[in-house]
Parts: structure tokens; C-alpha cells; sequence
């Protein structure tokens, strides 16, 4: 498995040397952080920083994931990127999921900004929520709980633009809804689904969640972010998490992906796919390939 072709389904480039550019959240205080010290990762990561920890990885394609550039101006952030990958030799990032706030007036313009760039394939707004727990709350509100955020979701129709919905277990629910509202459009469930916790009755909770989301065909998961929430962790500790996914959503709705530079705070970019080689080392090639690489080029069309 040393050379299998990978397609990272999930990573960020930020240039923090570019006065136009904010990364708001990066700036915030170890204190005030969602998770880890934002001071790891608080430098500029470009093109070729990424090329450079995937060295040692048959890197074939990569999908970049919108890191909140600029809320205000979004279509900057794909302009840049389409921009690196038009005049890059790798030719990556191959794929953009960009940034747009549903709850805001202006989404049809900023959804046809955003498609004014070939590589535009989808669109994230991070939607999690923990009123319990407001340091894991990266949304402002429970927006799938938002009427008006809801019915401004019809917009993404008929573009062949994906979502990738970044939420926690006891949101799934919801997202089933949507995604049943929505069937039309492809959903892509980021890290995992967010297991906060590695106790025994979290882990049984985030699978029922995870089942009740799965029962929708057109929802896909992405197992990557396991540094987030488990900053110690082991190929032992992530297994579980990284195998039930594969259970509940089958190999032919799954992929892995780095989660750079983000995960870095936690451990190299090598360690994470030799891990996730391991376990799947009994899997069979067509199953690899699946994970690895194919249904990330068939998920976000490249």
C-alpha cells in the first residue's frame, strides 16, 4: 500500500502575508480556541507547504476546503485558489468547496461568483452548534433550525454544487431532514461526523446519530479531524471511529482525507494516511482504491 494513489478529500491553503486576507478565527487566543494552540498554524500555508508535507505520499489530487478568508467577500478565496491551480505544475488544489452563508440576502449572487471558477465544486458553511458547550461552537446559531437558512438553501439546486455539512451528533437529526428536503443535492458529512468524546456512551451515541444521517442516500461521509477532539491519538483510539464509518455509510460513501494544515497541530501528515492504511490493510484493492481516491474524484467531480 506504500504507493496507493491518494486524493485528500479535505485540506486549507492561508496566505497570511495578504492585507486583503482575515482568517479571523486563526488569530483567536489558546484560551478562546475551538481546539489545540492556533499558534502552531498561525503562518501563512501555501501551495507549496502542502506539496511539501504530502512528499512522501502518492498524492494524485486534492480537494480544498473553504478556511473562512474573508466571510464578507468570499469569492476571493476562490479566485486565489483557482488561480494557484491554473499556474501550478501539480495542478492542485483539482477541486474548491467554497464558503457561502445561507442565512444572508445576497447567496444567489455569491453562489454565482463562486461559479464564475471551474474548480468551484461545492459549498461549506461550518453549521456546528453546541449551545451546551459554546467553545465547540463554531456557527453563530443552530442554522438548520432557521427557517429562512433553510428555504434559502434551495439555492444550491441545479448548479451540480455538493455540500459539505460540518456538524456534531446531536444535529444529525436535522441534517437528515435537510438532506431529505434536499434530495437532490449531494451532502458530504466533514470529519467524521465530530466524535467530541471517546467514552463509551458518546461513541454509542455518535453511531445511532450517525445511522440515522446514513439512511440517506445522498449523503457521504468524510473520515478525517480525529486530531481535533483527541489530540493524544492512535491508530487504536481512531479505529473504532474510522471503522464504524465505513459500517454505516459503506465503502461506496466513504473517503479519507488530511485535514492540513489544521491537523498538523496534532501529528504528521504521513502518520495520518499510514494510519489509515493500517486499518484498511485486509481491505481489498478495489476497496482501497475506493477509499483512497475514487470516490473523492466522484464525489467532487474530478
Amino acid at each position: 500500500m506504500k504507493n496507493i494513489p491518494i486524493v485528500d478529500a479535505h485540506h486549507h491553503l492561508w496566505d497570511l502575508n495578504n492585507e486583503h486576507t482575515k482568517y479571523s478565527w486563526l488569530m483567536v487566543t489558546e484560551g478562546e480556541a475551538f481546539f489545540g494552540d492556533y499558534a502552531a498554524i498561525r503562518k501563512s500555508y501555501l501551495l507549496e507547504d502542502y506539496i511539501k508535507d504530502a512528499q512522501n505520499q502518492n498524492l494524485i489530487k486534492s480537494v480544498h476546503v473553504q478556511a473562512e478568508h474573508d466571510d464578507d467577500k468570499p469569492v476571493n478565496e476562490t479566485a486565489w485558489l483557482q488561480s494557484l491551480a491554473d499556474n501550478h505544475s501539480s495542478k492542485l488544489p483539482n477541486a474548491i468547496v467554497a464558503f457561502a452563508d445561507f442565512s444572508k440576502n445576497n447567496i444567489v449572487e455569491i453562489l454565482d461568483g463562486h461559479q464564475e471558477y471551474k474548480n468551484t465544486k461545492g459549498i461549506r458553511q461550518i453549521l456546528s452548534f453546541n449551545k451546551e458547550e459554546p467553545k465547540y461552537s463554531h456557527a453563530s446559531e443552530d442554522f438548520m433550525k432557521n427557517t429562512t437558512w433553510v428555504e434559502n438553501f434551495k439555492n444550491i439546486r441545479n448548479r451540480n454544487l455538493s455540500f459539505d455539512i460540518q456538524i456534531y451528533k446531536h444535529q444529525m437529526k436535522d441534517a437528515a431532514d435537510l438532506a431529505n428536503k434536499y434530495d437532490d443535492v449531494l451532502f458530504i458529512l466533514n470529519h467524521t461526523g465530530e466524535p467530541c468524546y471517546q467514552t463509551e456512551e458518546y461513541i454509542q451515541s455518535w453511531e445511532e446519530n450517525m445511522k440515522k444521517l446514513a439512511k440517506c442516500e445522498n449523503v457521504a461521509a468524510k473520515i478525517s479531524g480525529l486530531g481535533m477532539f483527541d489530540p493524544q491519538w492512535t491508530i487504536d483510539s481512531t479505529r473504532i471511529f474510522v471503522e464504524k464509518t465505513i459500517q454505516i455509510f459503506g465503502i461506496d460513501r466513504c473517503m479519507f482525507a488530511s485535514n492540513f494544515p489544521v491537523d498538523k497541530i496534532f501529528n504528521t501528515f504521513d502518520n495520518y494516511w499510514e494510519s489509515f492504511k493500517e486499518i484498511t490493510k485486509n481491505y481489498s484493492e478495489n476497496d482501497k482504491k475506493l477509499l483512497f481516491s475514487s470516490n473523492a474524484e466522484k464525489f467532487y467531480r474530478i
